[in-house]
């Protein structure tokens, strides 16, 4: 996946509840719907998004773009990483990565949630793998070559 420079990134963060304490969980998407990257802090701040974001760019080589929410610890991350120009905000531009939430959720609700921080890291990672090995794409097939694929 290294150095494919037409894809598009798609970034969020969203909150999971610990016992006690909210933390952070970060996400990657790309432009198939594909988890790239999870990453779970304590907090929403620059610091916390540019350490995501290395992470991820170290991982998958640098995007044509990125889209993010509002937030704006990503403008200041991007800033100092000299990415700001590939950076794009939008209001529902970023639906496909809150679409990606969607099936953490329901794994989250039928384990009734998480105890430590170090399990909702482990298992966001693991559950992207999955995921993405998985999801076929049904649109793009026929039901009787999804069905036999699946």
């Amino acid at each position: 996946m290294r150095g494919f420079r037409h894809w598009r990134w798609h970034l969020d963060e969203m909150y999971v509840k610990l016992p006690g304490e909210m933390v952070y969980l970060w996400r990657a998407v790309d432009h198939e719907g594909e988890i790239l990257e999870s990453y779970s802090t304590r907090s929403r701040d620059k610091d916390a998004a540019l350490r995501f974001i290395k992470k991820a760019l170290k991982r998958h080589g640098l995007p044509e773009a990125i889209t993010t929410d509002g937030l704006r610890s990503y403008r200041a991350a991007m800033n100092e990483l000299g990415n700001a120009e590939k950076q794009e905000i939008g209001r529902r531009a970023i639906n496909r990565v809150e679409n990606s939430h969607l099936p953490f959720r329901r794994r989250e609700r039928a384990m009734l949630r998480f105890r430590r921080i170090k399990t909702l890291q482990k298992f966001p990672s693991v559950h992207a793998n999955v995921h993405n090995h998985f999801n076929l794409e049904r649109h793009l097939f026929k039901r009787q070559i999804f069905k036999e694929r699946r």
